[in-house]
């Protein structure tokens, strides 16, 4: 008999000989509003390629090359430009709130022609902008695509993605994203997961700490803080100290299933209405045995072989197993285990509970 190897939070902390915990910090379930990440982008140039650069055909890298060798001083016809070493690249990048100017920071480099690899490239100086077309980086410096594209024609090898790579510390941040902390008077927590209970349990616990009504929860997603008297030009001793926080995490029951797989995931707190359930199998074997049809000796006859085939249907015998409404998920696997189901049978009558109505949970199928 198959076993059903399901995965849930108490499973976890029993494999880990751990007493299960639910409750989790502040810092790790909510962001601050304000304090992001804000992503630039710049269109630039990787030089130096072995001959892996875009094609003759690709005019925009022709015409890039033209125009940055006119800045240089050098006037060119763009028909007589041979871009093969060169390849017009996309350049992205993420400046973290806070970051200042002069700090550096990785970047992105992916090839938008028919290049081939941009092993060994350099990127040239490139402006990296903001939606805003404010320019708040220049990105410069040798590529690493981390892998390797070798051989020519058909015989050709290669590791990784030869196309796309990456500058450490390759764009040097010229403008500051500027957030303004110590005039805040009000701190907006946004819930990374929107659930009212535990936006509830997150004010209650800010509270708690704080000894006033500071914190309300205006929906199920934000929590806002106000900024208390003595914590005046301390907002960052305030958010630190609000972050260390405790709260009990809840969310919606939940199960995942993978069909590719057979993996099923399943949370603790999904339950069963009361459901009648049966299983059974219909296996139909057709064996095919080769005979051989020998004449008589000294006969005008021919060896002929002969296919005999046997068809077999056997119906497994079906069993009805009725779960109680209400049981936990522990009781609704050793159920299923008790009828033998395999993890793919399991996603079948998962299904069909839920379209019965009898599964208390969301179904997800990726």
């Amino acid at each position: 008999m198959k076993k059903i190897i399901i995965i849930t939070t108490t499973l976890i902390f029993s494999l880990l000989n751990l007493t299960p915990l639910f409750a989790a910090r502040i810092k790790d379930i909510v962001t601050i509003e304000g304090v992001r990440d804000n992503q630039i982008l710049g269109y630039g140039l990787v030089i130096g390629l072995n001959g892996t650069g875009d094609k003759q055909g690709t005019e925009f890298t022709i015409q890039s090359l033209a125009t940055m060798l006119s800045k240089q001083g050098i006037v060119v016809d763009p028909q007589d430009v041979k871009v093969k070493n060169v390849a017009a690249v996309m350049v992205t990048a993420t400046l973290p709130p806070f970051i200042k100017a002069g700090s550096k920071t990785d970047v992105l480099v992916s090839s938008i022609g028919d290049a081939t690899s941009l092993q060994g490239g350099t990127l040239l100086m490139t402006p990296l902008k903001a939606p805003n077309q404010q320019i708040y980086a220049v990105a410069q410096g040798p590529v690493s695509i981390g892998g390797f594209l070798g051989g020519k024609g058909g015989d050709t090898i290669q590791k990784n993605h030869p196309t796309a790579g990456r500058i450490p510390g390759g764009a040097l941040v010229e403008r500051e994203v500027k957030v303004d902390l110590g005039s805040m008077e009000l701190i907006a927590l946004t819930l990374n997961n929107q659930d009212f209970t535990t936006a509830l349990r997150l004010s209650k616990a800010i509270n708690n700490f704080l000894g006033e009504e500071g914190a309300e929860p205006v929906s199920s997603a934000t929590v806002n803080v106000r900024v208390p008297e003595k914590f005046r030009g301390r907002i960052v001793e305030l958010i630190a100290s609000i972050e260390t926080l405790d709260v009990r995490v809840d969310r919606n029951a939940k199960v995942v299933l993978n069909e590719r797989t057979g993996t099923i995931v399943m949370g603790e707190d999904v339950r069963i209405s009361t459901v009648a359930i049966s299983h059974g199998n219909l296996t139909i074997q057709i064996r095919t045995e080769q005979q051989v049809s020998q004449p008589l000796p000294f006969s005008k006859g021919q060896t002929v072989v002969v296919p005999q085939r046997e068809v077999t249907v056997e119906e497994g015998k079906g069993q009805l197993l009725l779960v109680d409404g209400g049981v936990s998920i522990g009781e609704v696997v050793r159920a299923l285990n008790a009828i033998g189901v395999t993890p793919r049978d399991l996603i079948a009558i998962l299904q069909a509970m839920k379209a019965a109505g009898a599964l208390q949970a969301e179904l997800e199928i990726i």
